[in-house]
């Protein structure tokens, strides 16, 4: 089987590398990203020798790229992981998600369409997030995110995503084009980027600098291990039901200063360098996901549970920033 991973440079999309790599040896691999701020060669340069990867630098938006890979490899399945996925970003400048996230999902589609006609052993699955169904309340925890929760996005992120997703469907529906949909909580684990928030925190916190969090630090996120995740993203892939969405979370909700004050206890690191700064627009206050449908119907469970996993995750990044503090 040849395996399309778009964004493969991210943090998810070369962790997903590692995961098939060691699983499937006999895949073939073909890695396609655009080297933004986001997508480093230094996540996957451990496994450009392999004589089963191919590497090509090239946006998801440019038709000409896109066709010439599969032109050049016989393609199976494309795993969309290329986006533009920080929130505080879009608020600034929704453009760039409006034009990764949507136009750039057409592209690939339109690609797909035009060399997987009668093809029914393929399949697209983009990978998508919680955060298109908006916000759960803080009062009422046993509230879900389910499969068939409505879409509500609330940032120009999540509205993108969520536009996406709505397109794959329409192109399934009108095109024929197998598909699925994973929706995953909030990820962590090495390789991050230091704009997210379990990075940031642990590399401010290394250098004894203040730590800002939006608002009380009361809004709740579900928190998945990227391996967990990745598990998950193999699953669909291969036993999915095609045109089915599947939620993959890590059933580990947590507030935002919970998470922070967890970081801080393993660092050993004084609570008092929390410093509470003006919320962003639009901060949806909880996510929590409802996995059961994944768990029941393709058997996938958890191999992390949240403080293995922080515990994991917080060793990694201490090890590496701890030589260039």
């Amino acid at each position: 089987m040849t395996y399309l991973i778009t964004g493969a440079c991210g943090f998810i999309g070369s962790n997903f590398l590692k995961y098939m790599m060691e699983k499937y040896e006999n895949g073939e691999f073909i890695l396609y990203d655009s080297l933004t701020y986001a997508g480093k060669l230094s996540n996957i340069e451990w496994a450009l020798e392999d004589k089963r990867v191919k590497f090509y630098i090239g946006d998801i938006k440019n038709g000409d790229l896109v066709e010439n890979l599969f032109k050049r490899h016989k393609i199976d399945y494309v795993i969309n992981f290329a986006a533009e996925s920080h929130v505080d970003r879009s608020i600034e400048y929704p453009d760039i998600f409006l034009e990764s996230n949507v136009l750039g999902v057409n592209t690939l589609l339109k690609v797909c369409r035009k060399y997987w006609k009668n093809r029914r052993d393929v399949k697209f699955l983009q990978i998508s997030t919680d955060e298109v169904y908006g916000s759960l309340t803080l009062e009422n925890r046993e509230e879900k995110f389910r499969e068939n929760t409505p879409l509500n996005p609330r940032s120009p992120y999540s509205a993108s995503k969520a536009s996406g997703d709505m397109l794959l469907m329409a192109y399934g529906e009108t095109y024929g084009i197998p598909f699925n949909i994973t929706r995953c909580s909030n990820n962590y684990g090495e390789h991050q980027l230091e704009e997210k928030l379990i990075p940031l925190v642990i590399k401010k916190a290394l250098k004894n600098e203040k730590l800002p969090i939006y608002g009380k630090g009361d809004n709740v996120r579900d928190w998945i291990y990227v391996m967990d995740h990745c598990k998950g993203v193999d699953l669909v892939l291969h036993r999915g039901k095609p045109g089915e969405i599947y939620n993959i979370g890590g059933n580990s909700e947590m507030s935002n200063i919970d998470l922070v004050k967890n970081i801080l206890d393993i660092l050993e690191k004084p609570y008092d360098l929390i410093t509470f700064v003006k919320d962003r627009p639009g901060h949806d206050k909880r996510y929590g996901i409802d996995s059961s449908k994944i768990e029941r119907e393709l058997g996938w469970k958890r191999d992390y549970d949240f403080k293995r996993g922080l515990l994991k995750t917080v060793n990694w990044y201490k090890e590496l920033w701890e030589k260039k503090i």
